[in-house]
């Protein structure tokens, strides 16, 4: 049976940046945990972060800059956060191609798991398009991504029908 990778703050575990917990509640993420499908992970705490910890926006940039080396991960005190939401991107991608997975669902707006929408970097609440760093490295390796509002369309990637 195919595993399916989940943001640990869907499943209501507590790695948030401000410490809270939201528990997500969809009828197909409980039928994946019932078939023991799901894999968790929260790549900022899998990159050394602790929690709770400050806000962090990709600043002025994209997933691919920082990926690439030319742009940065700032949290609010303008702390270069980066080398953690590298290093959580890896280990998130490692655990991925061990458990053979190929789709994930993240929760969306974060600077690892968006796949629409990020924060602009001002610390303002502005959204804009894009994705984290952590959706970039999956898509950049074939791992299929969807949001926290699209179980349907991954059940549909997952199963095939």
């Amino acid at each position: 049976m195919k595993k399916v990778l989940i943001s640990a703050c869907l499943l209501g575990e507590r790695v948030r940046y401000d410490g809270n917990i939201l528990k997500f509640n969809d009828a197909t993420l409980a039928q994946w945990v019932d078939d023991n499908r799901v894999v968790s992970t929260c790549p900022e705490v899998n990159g050394g972060l602790s929690v709770p910890r400050p806000a962090a926006e990709i600043f002025n940039a994209s997933a691919m800059a920082v990926l690439a080396g030319s742009a940065k991960v700032m949290d609010i005190s303008r702390a270069d956060v980066s080398p953690n939401f590298l290093d959580g991107a890896g280990c998130t991608l490692e655990m991925a191609r061990l458990k053979g997975i190929t789709v994930a669902v993240l929760k969306d707006g974060s600077p690892s798991c968006g796949s629409t929408y990020v924060y602009d970097g001002s610390f303002s609440g502005a959204r804009i398009p894009g994705c984290g760093v952590t959706v970039a490295l999956l898509r950049q390796n074939g791992i299929s991504v969807f949001n926290e509002n699209q179980f349907d369309l991954a059940a549909v990637c997952l199963t095939g029908r």
